[in-house]
């Protein structure tokens, strides 16, 4: 079957659910790993990426599921110096979801859509990382200071 035909065969039954949640569940992920202080947030993100690699070791891709965990075992290691791995981490994840979704075993073996979601999470989280992981906790505090008035009184 061609790419296309096989593409719209499997997403002719998704729900609009099944493209809302998964960038939300992204979004949930940043904010708890922003409840982490550095340098704890990047060693436990590079962690996360490590055990992603792992996650579809029987996923039906033979050797290649090998291959591709050693890939991101390498990204995780350098992920602990430097953020912009972890985000090609993520962002290899993303593609392999999406060929485990048309072509292997979904990640979560009971939920046939598992891997689709999981695609559309993990770039989320892949520019997050990009940008350097920031707290989104600090942004938003920086962001209501910097809307007050110097000098007005708060009371």
């Amino acid at each position: 079957m061609p790419f296309t035909e096989l593409l719209i065969e499997k997403t002719r039954s998704l729900s609009v659910l099944h493209y809302v949640a998964p960038p939300l569940i992204g979004l949930l992920y940043i904010c708890l790993c922003s409840l982490l202080r550095e340098p704890a947030r990047q060693k436990f993100k590079a962690v996360m990426i490590a055990g992603a690699g792992a996650a579809y070791l029987s996923g039906g891709f033979g050797v290649w599921e090998f291959a591709f965990a050693t890939i991101i075992t390498y990204c995780a290691y350098r992920g602990l110096e430097d953020y912009r791995f972890i985000g090609a981490g993520w962002l290899l994840h993303t593609c392999w979801d999406f060929a485990h979704y048309l072509y292997g075993n979904p990640i979560i073996p009971f939920d046939a859509t598992s891997s689709f979601g999981c695609a559309l999470c993990d770039p989320v989280i892949a520019l997050w990382c990009f940008a350097g992981a920031p707290s989104v906790f600090e942004l938003l505090r920086r962001a209501t200071g910097a809307a007050r008035v110097p000098g007005a009184s708060q009371g």
